[in-house]
């Protein structure tokens, strides 16, 4: 079976790219991790790939907000170009996804809707938390998820915020919702939401480390129906329809 081109878009300070990669290649993708100034520079690396990850980290060190930096090279440079190109891709309803510093950075384009906050807490919090699939969502990455997915968060922008979550619910758009306790004061415990076409998300905790089973710390509350690695191969599986 042919193995969809993926690409992992990681920025300075990113540290989560290599762990989607190999999350990609056991889903069953082909990824290449490359920076948004190689993506300037080789569009068609975009162009060419079925599947696109914006990788989790501290993108710039967090700079002037979580996330607006690399926001602003996708969006941006070369003149705005490379932008074009990636509301191209997201048009062509190719998977995306954008995961914790990633997550911000597609609500910073305006791929997403909302924005990411500091968390209600004040502080930077780093434990695991389970996530469930909202049933009525249009999300492909989460289509067909009935038993939860445990991942570990690692952020201090984390409580998603939305005017009206109440309409994106309605609209299909909230794709995730926290099970466990809320970790972040996100609002109606939003873990993750999606474009009104579904093809794109983005979501805090990484399920890209969780890909197997003995990577979770509490063994006897694991097994595969948790794996993070679950959603990946919906990303995955959708690519290979189109």
């Amino acid at each position: 079976m042919t193995r969809p081109k993926a690409i992992v878009i990681s920025g300075p300070g990113t540290n989560r790219d290599g762990d989607a990669a190999v999350a990609l290649r056991l889903a069953g993708a082909e990824p290449t991790i490359v920076s948004a100034t190689q993506l300037v520079e080789h569009p068609g690396l975009l162009d060419e790939a079925r599947i696109a990850v914006v990788a989790g980290g501290f993108s710039y060190g967090d700079a002037l907000g979580a996330g607006r930096m690399l926001a602003l090279d996708l969006t941006s440079a070369g003149g705005g170009r490379l932008g074009e190109r990636l509301r191209a891709f997201v048009a062509s309803g190719r998977p995306v996804v954008g995961i914790c510093n990633g997550f911000q950075v597609l609500t910073r384009t305006g791929l997403l809707p909302g924005a990411l906050g500091h968390n209600s807490q004040g502080h930077f919090d780093c434990r695991w938390v389970a996530l469930r699939a909202e049933p009525a969502s249009r999300c492909i990455w989460t289509a067909r998820l009935d038993d939860d997915l445990h991942c570990p968060i690692a952020h201090g922008e984390g409580r998603y915020v939305h005017p009206d979550p109440a309409a994106l619910t309605a609209a299909g758009q909230v794709a995730l919702r926290y099970s466990s306790p809320n970790p972040n004061g996100s609002v109606e415990a939003i873990a993750g939401v999606c474009n009104p076409a579904g093809n794109v998300l983005g979501l805090m905790p990484p399920p890209e480390n969780h890909v197997i089973t003995r990577q979770h710390p509490y063994p006897p509350h694991g097994g595969a129906q948790h794996l993070g690695l679950r959603l990946f191969h919906n990303g995955v599986a959708a690519a290979r329809e189109m």
